[in-house]
């Protein structure tokens, strides 16, 4: 059935289009905001698979056409592999999506959606989140939403609902919200160190801002959305669950008490097994079975230990953070290293400086974007003890990458004053929680080692949430255990005046206000320890980069000189990149940016540059050599590609019958500038230095 609405969201027009387009899905949409346009399709298998997950796929892509432009590549079309913009939009998607499906229902469900058209000026992430949540609503697929999602820009202290690309430029806040009508499901963005309090009034004035859309889904889905199929419960072996918690009792108890990660894993390990071998096969149809029974029951052990009787997995108190170990310097070729550990989790963070031409060029519907600083967080399988195959980055480590990059961007130096090209690695060497945010306290180490003047050290700590009931407990620095058994991965990045990104992820149907407000202030205390204990391996900045990174020199020269250092075809800058091993950038206003890898050679190119752009000065003496000899006189380089010349009648103060009496070719010889004309012809003297008594 077609139907069309259109609501104002923050002052914009936003109308979703359903029943015209896509019309062999379970539920389409088309969502236009500006001239921006994308459709969104939710599809799902008829048969449950049984996979003892959620099968659902979310996926976004952005074709070239849609900003009238064609693609770069090589075959002129979109490449396979989504964009780093595309992969975090799925994320985006997928996050508030996820935990409103109900328990059992295992069909595999796909969510697509395909940008038609791209207005500069509105990002289709939102457009992509609220449309997937209406084509969920009028599809006949399962689903406990609706969700809506906002975007909140700071702007001059006030805040701007779903603000325009060029606002968000002059913006100390750009977060993405997504909620239900009654709580806050998943917050996503950056921000310009801005208090906790400003954060949380952004994140409730978003949640406001975003009723309208859910009231519409609602409206709509009453009125042409397709009856919901019906999804049977998972149904509970009651006999085998009380043998599976009589079994494992004793034994659990030990399990959720040991503190090392890998022995808990394997005392779980063990009493599975020992659980398995007790329990007659009668009792059950597979020992997956079993093992989500025994699951089930470690969980609800872990979650009531701590709500209960206080008692997290290692014993900390609720705010408690685990031991925490710094260092860097620690590689010794690189630029910038650190060694952040906490607790089981510990990154190895590398820094690298390098030239304008280092920058990483990004093709995307609002043009080429070429980016100074880039950050890749890599999460091989041995850091949890594991065996997989390698493959390029995750979504969740291109996520993750993304969140810490955030977190660092606003503290970095501009590119005038630092113009280097900077890329941070985080290898995570071990994890047992909150990886991303050990990746940032290294990443800001590694900088500073580097000698990247940061305006302030960076921090970052992941919050949990227990609730059972009316029984809520916040708690910080999580482990592995407590983030896969909690209700909420709430991640926090911020220097001591503030936060500067965040990201929030929940399985429950959504927080408060309370909860997010006792959290944030939690986060507070957690980064401000961490960044006491960053303080002890490093305080501030290297004064100067490290003798490793390329040495940086900026030289200002006459426009009309580019050429010179160009040389025809490129020859001469070619030539002197090979000789000192440098990298020149050249602008068109005559800035020439050096980059060496050491300062003798840095010093020395520089000279050169001098000498060939230099321009000749009336009454400078020069020391050149004689290339060509003529009756009427000599001409002498000066300088490098500049010749003047010596008339015969400037050799000596006496008459000189011939030229060569004087001067030979190739001859160094001292002369002095005594005219340049319009035309740049330079006249020289060697008379005019000579000491007549000398004569």
């Amino acid at each position: 059935m077609y139907k069309k609405v259109e609501i104002e969201i923050g002052g914009k027009a936003i109308t979703f289009e359903t029943g015209k387009l896509a019309k062999q899905t379970d539920g389409s949409v088309v969502v236009t905001c500006g001239d921006t346009m994308v459709l969104v399709t939710a599809v799902a298998e008829k048969k449950s698979k049984n996979m003892g997950f959620l099968p659902l796929t979310i996926e976004y892509q952005e074709r070239m056409y849609a900003a009238g432009r064609i693609p770069g590549s090589y075959f002129r079309r979109e490449i396979g592999r989504p964009s780093e913009k595309e992969v975090l939009t799925c994320r985006l998607t997928d996050r508030p999506l996820r935990p409103l499906f109900p328990e059992g229902y295992m069909c595999e469900t796909q969510i697509i959606t395909t940008v038609f058209s791209a207005d500069p000026e509105v990002d289709p992430d939102i457009l992509a989140m609220n449309g997937a949540s209406f084509a969920l609503s009028i599809s006949d697929i399962p689903w406990n939403g609706p969700i809506a999602a906002a975007r909140v820009g700071y702007i001059d202290g006030e805040y701007v609902l779903n603000p325009a690309t060029s606002q968000l430029e002059k913006s100390a806040l750009d977060l993405v919200i997504a909620g239900t009508k009654s709580a806050v499901v998943m917050v996503e963005g950056r921000s310009g160190e801005l208090s906790e309090d400003v954060i949380l009034d952004a994140i409730f004035f978003a949640h406001q801002g975003i009723q309208p859309i859910i009231d519409m889904q609602n409206q709509v889905r009453d009125e042409i959305g397709k009856p919901k199929r019906k999804v049977e419960p998972p149904v509970v072996n009651e006999p085998l669950k009380a043998r599976v918690e009589e079994l494992a009792a004793a034994g659990m108890e030990a399990v959720v008490t040991t503190v090392d990660k890998m022995e808990r894993y394997g005392k779980y390990d063990e009493l599975k097994a020992s659980v398995l071998d007790q329990i007659d096969e009668e009792m059950y149809e597979s020992e997956s079975e079993v093992s989500e029974l025994l699951g089930d029951y470690k969980k609800n052990l872990m979650r009531g230990r701590i709500v209960n009787e206080g008692q997290r997995i290692d014993g900390r108190s609720f705010d408690e953070v685990r031991p925490i170990s710094c260092e860097v310097g620690t590689l010794p070729r690189a630029h910038g290293s650190a060694l952040f550990t906490r607790g089981e989790t510990q990154a190895m963070v590398i820094g690298t400086l390098g030239s304008e031409r280092d920058e990483q060029h990004l093709e995307g519907l609002k043009g080429d974007v070429y980016r100074n600083f880039m950050l890749h967080y890599n999460f091989p399988p041995f850091c949890v003890g594991e065996v997989r195959f390698l493959r390029g980055p995750s979504r969740r480590d291109i996520g993750h990458g993304n969140l810490a990059r955030r977190g660092i961007q606003a503290v970095l130096p501009d590119g005038e004053s630092f113009p280097y090209t900077m890329r941070v690695v985080s290898e995570v060497l071990e994890s047992n929680g909150s990886s991303s945010m050990a990746t940032v306290c290294g990443a800001s180490m590694a900088l500073m080692d580097a000698g990247v003047p940061l305006k302030a050290p960076v921090s970052g700590v992941a919050m949990g949430l227990i609730k059972e009931g009316d029984k809520v407990v916040v708690l910080s620095d999580i482990l592995g255990d407590e983030d896969h058994l909690g209700d909420m991965d709430f991640k926090v990045v911020g220097t001591s005046n503030g936060i500067t990104s965040l990201q929030m992820d929940i399985k429950i149907d959504g927080v408060d206000r309370e909860i997010m407000s006792q959290a944030l202030a939690q986060a507070r205390d957690g980064r401000q320890h961490i960044l006491g204990k960053m303080e002890e391996a490093i305080t501030a900045p290297r004064q100067d980069v490290s003798e490793h990174a390329p040495k940086y020199i900026t030289i200002k020269i006459h426009p009309d000189k580019i050429r010179d250092i160009i040389g025809p075809g490129g020859k001469i800058i070619r030539e002197m990149s090979s000789e000192f091993d440098a990298k020149i950038d050249v602008d068109d206003d005559g800035t020439v940016k050096i980059f060496c890898s050491n300062d003798v050679s840095a010093k020395a190119l520089k000279t050169r540059i001098e000498e060939i752009t230099a321009v000749p000065e009336v009454g400078k003496v020069y020391e050149g050599e004689v290339k060509t000899i003529k009756d009427f006189g000599a001409f002498v380089q000066i300088l490098p590609g500049t010749d003047g010349m010596v008339h015969i009648s400037e050799l000596a103060h006496h008459r000189v019958n011939k030229v060569t009496d004087i001067l030979k070719e190739g001859e160094m010889v001292k002369v002095k500038v005594i005219e340049v004309d319009n035309r740049g012809r330079i006249r020289l003297s060697r008379k005019a230095i000579l000491d007549e008594n000398q004569e």
